[in-house]
């Protein structure tokens, strides 16, 4: 069976604490009843056969965790949803999938249950019941387009948990339908730590629970670390448990990660990498206060190709469902990210499709993102482009305030910033003020363009 090795795990540390949520404990042994139960349930009440295509509407509990299991035990091609996103989003996911079944898991872990009139017979999904395999199926974030469904063979993604690593506490920040909080699940509980479940991401929400669980590791995207030191939560919360604060997702604002550094002094900062399509490569940062970051690990291959970021893996996705197939015709799949290159390091300069063409000169948002970032009273910033006549586009900035204050006095102290620091032609032309954040429901930064 597919999770054998990680029941081996449970039963090693049954009386163990594996999920802490709503304030109770669960122990491995009820994590072991409860797949039990599941998938007893599967064959007795729900009907659900081998290789079907279940969708779990939720987001981490005792329930979802052990219905997760229990349907990857069976084989059944899992899509997770998260139960906070809006309906139009919801219905896109749904529609793209038409999964056969689904589960409904509300805040209280009360589950009802559906079974669809579809029976989808995409090729994917046909070469995973072929194979007798468990699939995964996740969606990309959208920040900057239309989310793809990413299809897995889920066992490939599950062999790297069988190398037993050090069960470090850690709060699992990345979302239920998002690979970075599978990730940190199925790490913490392949080792026998206890998995810490939030019911919010709020900074000072999750910086009282570091102090309450005494949490070693804190995994985390760059806009919830920026969020963390805007709101100085860490000087109201001792934090002083952690030892390592882990960040990934999207490029990290340079003056951001020198900031962290100053605050955590103690504490190693480490850059992952990784995707939706492929999962997370083993990773080490050049230093904690460094954006080079050396990637690989078991059956890893990277190369650049025209300065852009190539990866080979068995742990690939089979492909999209509403999407065409980014792979090359030998087998490597081309990630997107622009990179520099220092040896074996790398550094992620941002995705390809972000860069602004400006007369000829290529300017990456996250370059001048980092400047404004270090503008007094800015909380988050957005570069985009818009179009112009003369140089092809222009650089704008969207900006949130953390006081509210003149626009034009704010426009003009950002542009005096900018021109002391950048490239004349990367400076914003146009700074736009915005009252809502700049990040989606994942805590990840949210791109667009000709906005204003």
């Amino acid at each position: 069976m597919h999770i054998d090795f990680l029941l081996e795990t449970f039963k090693e540390n049954s009386r163990m604490d594996a999920i802490a949520w709503n304030d109770k404990t669960f122990s491995y042994q009820f994590l072991i009843d409860r797949i039990d139960h599941w998938e007893n349930e599967f064959a007795l009440n729900y009907d659900i056969p081998k290789g079907s295509i279940v969708a779990v509407e939720g987001n981490f509990s005792p329930e979802s965790i052990s219905l997760f299991f229990a349907l990857t035990a069976h084989c059944c091609i899992i899509m997770p949803l998260i139960n906070t996103i809006n309906d139009k989003q919801l219905g896109h996911q749904l529609e793209v999938v038409r999964p056969e079944f689904v589960f409904k898991i509300d805040a209280q872990d009360n589950i009802k249950f559906k079974k669809n009139s579809s029976s989808p017979n995409h090729e994917y999904f046909l070469k995973l019941r072929k194979l007798s395999a468990p699939g995964l199926i996740l969606f990309t974030s959208g920040s900057s387009g239309k989310p793809k469904a990413a299809v897995h063979n889920f066992s490939l993604l599950l062999e790297k948990f069988k190398v037993r690593r050090h069960a470090f506490k850690m709060v699992n920040i990345l979302g239920w339908d998002h690979w970075g909080g599978l990730n940190t699940m199925l790490h913490i509980l392949s080792n026998g730590g206890t998995t810490y479940v939030l019911k919010d991401r709020k900074p000072d929400y999750v910086c009282s629970l570091i102090e309450k669980y005494k949490i070693e590791v804190l995994p985390a995207s760059p806009t919830f670390l920026n969020l963390m030191l805007i709101s100085e939560c860490h000087t109201k919360f001792d934090l002083s448990s952690l030892k390592v604060i882990s960040y990934g997702a999207e490029p990290m604002p340079e003056s951001t990660l020198l900031r962290l550094s100053e605050i955590f002094p103690e504490v190693k900062l480490q850059q992952t990498y990784g995707a939706i399509e492929w999962g997370v490569a083993r990773s080490k940062s050049k230093s904690s206060d460094s954006l080079w970051v050396k990637i690989g690990g078991e059956d890893f291959k990277w190369r650049v190709v025209d300065g852009n970021l190539q990866i080979k893996t068995k742990s690939a996705m089979l492909g999209y469902l509403n999407a065409e197939n980014p792979f090359t015709k030998d087998g490597w799949y081309i990630t997107g990210d622009a990179v520099e290159v220092d040896r074996e390091y790398l550094r992620i300069l941002g995705r390809k499709s972000e860069i602004i063409n400006v007369g000829g000169e290529k300017v990456y948002p996250a370059e001048v993102e980092n400047i404004i970032q270090q503008v007094d009273n800015v909380a988050e910033v957005t570069v985009y482009k818009e179009q112009n006549p003369i140089t092809g586009n222009i650089v704008c900035a969207k900006v949130l305030l953390v006081q509210q204050e003149d626009r034009k006095s704010v426009a003009k102290r950002i542009q005096k910033y900018c021109k002391s620091r950048l490239d004349h032609f990367k400076v914003p032309v146009r700074v736009t003020l915005s009252d809502t954040h700049q990040h989606s429901t994942r805590i990840k930064k949210l791109r667009f363009e000709n906005t204003s």
